[in-house]
């Protein structure tokens, strides 16, 4: 086996809002297997100030693997536990390799091009005329699911956009999904979950930012809105997955397989939450479309009814064509798209 990486710098179409900052790029890493004539690519997709990939060393972590995957070491003989979009980005390129490069990971009804996997349309933050912008095109394009970045604007802001939701479409008509991104702290959380619970919200992600377990068991057992669990994913390790559920007790968790190192640790999740009668569904962590066709394919074998978050193919000015498309809502694999891998060459 050959193994190379390159890397890529992903060009938001304009500033992307979040309560932690606004992204105007996003890097990616590409690792590039060759096999018996074939290519395998996987992603390495990291989010400034998320990841808990030491950045510092990240280059150097992906030399030492190219070289010791082209001296013939085995791929599960490498410690990635603190590389968790790296372990990702091997464990894709690794199935497409197997797949004989066609990036077809999990054949299906899905890669056939027969059936598509409904997602949410997010809203991303900014100025209120932008963020309903977004909210309109988003309805006209069909969706009944809605996903609102908050906890960045003024809160009144947040509450009148949501309002101005609500005045149209009632709560069966459109799902408001919020995600605070950890944009709350503890003291005004409660309160401003009261304020937002009129709205009829599905559910709010993060609502304080992770790592202050007992005041987020405190929130969900009395918000008025189920909670999700997110970043408080991020870094845990397998003997400790259970013990998270267990205290803080929320509503759903969603997976990124990128921050939480790959499609077995994010299949530990899901097994430890049903376990405990805790909901879930899978989210892209804005990867290029190798990343994120990996990821919807998987996510279609899980069989999950709830829309999943997958519509971020769009965000890039220079994303990797492919035969990701979004239609009515619902995220396609169109096979008569050919995949444009000339980044690559």
């Amino acid at each position: 086996m050959k193994a190379r990486h390159i890397h890529f710098d992903l060009q938001f179409r304009f500033p992307a809002g979040t309560s932690r900052g606004v992204l105007l790029k996003k890097p990616s890493s590409f690792l590039i297997l060759e096999q018996d004539g074939f290519t395998g690519i996987g992603e390495c997709s990291t989010i400034p100030g998320l990841s808990i990939d030491p950045m510092p060393l990240y280059e150097q972590k992906l030399n030492n693997l190219c070289d010791w995957l082209s001296l013939g070491k085995k791929p599960e003989d490498v410690d990635l536990s603190a590389f968790p979009s790296i372990a990702f980005g091997l464990e894709t390129a690794l199935l497409d390799l197997k797949a004989e490069g066609s990036k077809k990971l999990f054949p299906s009804m899905f890669t056939d091009g027969k059936t598509g996997i409904p997602i949410n349309g997010l809203v991303w933050m900014g100025d209120k005329a932008f963020m309903q912008q977004q909210i309109t095109e988003k309805i006209a394009a069909g969706y009944h699911c809605i996903k609102l970045k908050v906890g960045a604007l003024d809160f009144n802001t947040e509450l009148e956009i949501i309002k101005g939701i609500r005045k149209h479409f009632s709560a069966q008509e459109i799902e408001l999904r919020l995600d605070a991104n950890g944009g709350f702290t503890p003291e005004e959380a409660l309160d401003k979950l009261d304020r937002l619970a009129v709205y009829q919200i599905h559910s709010i992600e993060q609502p304080i930012k992770p790592g202050l377990p007992d005041d987020m068991a405190l929130i969900c057992n009395k918000s008025p809105i189920p909670i999700v669990l997110d970043e408080e994913l991020i870094g845990v390790n397998s003997d400790d997955k259970e013990l998270v559920l267990e205290k803080i007790k929320p509503a759903y968790i969603i997976l990124k397989p990128s921050l939480l190192g790959g499609f077995k640790q994010s299949e530990e999740w899901i097994t430890l939450a049903e376990k405990h009668d805790v909901k879930w569904w899978v989210t892209s962590a804005l990867e290029a479309n190798i990343g994120l066709n990996a990821i919807a394919q998987w996510t279609y074998t899980l069989n999950s009814e709830l829309p999943q978050g997958l519509g971020t193919g769009q965000l890039y000015h220079n994303n990797i064509p492919s035969p990701l498309e979004i239609v009515h809502a619902k995220l396609h694999y169109n096979p008569q798209i050919r995949w444009d891998l000339t980044s690559f060459v």
